[in-house]
């Protein structure tokens, strides 16, 4: 690849023939030092996009060595990247909670209570509960939902609220 000393490697013709010239040879030596599971193609493909980037630092004569360092080291980091991946598959999630036997207990206890409670509540005052606490909504969104006042919804929210403090100890 002999260039005129006066050319320039963003000269889209002498970038051409250098792609022309370098690009499978590249492709060739990172496929058969690290396989085709980490994509070749592409570091071919980015190792070019910063020839380019770099067009102006890199003269045509150094331009064989800029892209085979640059090529091999994505691939150095792409294999960096594939152990740190495998690692954190590797770990196992813990199985085990700081809570005691007794706070799991309770709390078992308080969810089965407060089911049987919102059972006992009215279906209207379950429904408008269940959107303000669970869903999140404002009174005025529920209100226009259920096609009822915000005075409406807020006397069913309350009157759940007051049921429910009344059925379930410690609330």
């Amino acid at each position: 690849m002999v260039q005129s000393l006066n050319s320039n490697v963003c000269e889209e013709r002498v970038f051409s023939n250098i792609f022309q010239t370098l690009s499978k040879d590249v492709h060739n030596f990172l496929r058969y030092k690290y396989g085709d599971n980490l994509n070749p193609k592409d570091k071919v493909q980015e190792a070019f996009i910063k020839l380019w980037d770099n067009c102006k630092n890199v003269s045509p004569e150094k331009a064989k060595s800029f892209l085979f360092t640059t090529a091999n080291n994505m691939m150095l980091n792409e294999v960096k990247h594939q152990k740190v991946v495998l690692k954190h598959q590797q770990v196992k999630p813990k199985h085990y909670t700081n809570e005691t036997p007794e706070f799991i207990m309770e709390e078992s206890e308080y969810m089965k209570k407060y089911q049987r409670a919102l059972g006992n509540l009215t279906e209207a005052q379950r429904e408008a509960f269940l959107m303000n606490r669970i869903e999140g909504k404002k009174h005025k969104e529920i209100a226009e939902e259920l096609g009822i006042s915000r005075k409406g919804v807020e006397k069913r929210i309350y009157g759940a609220l007051e049921k429910l403090r009344k059925e379930i100890d410690g609330i």
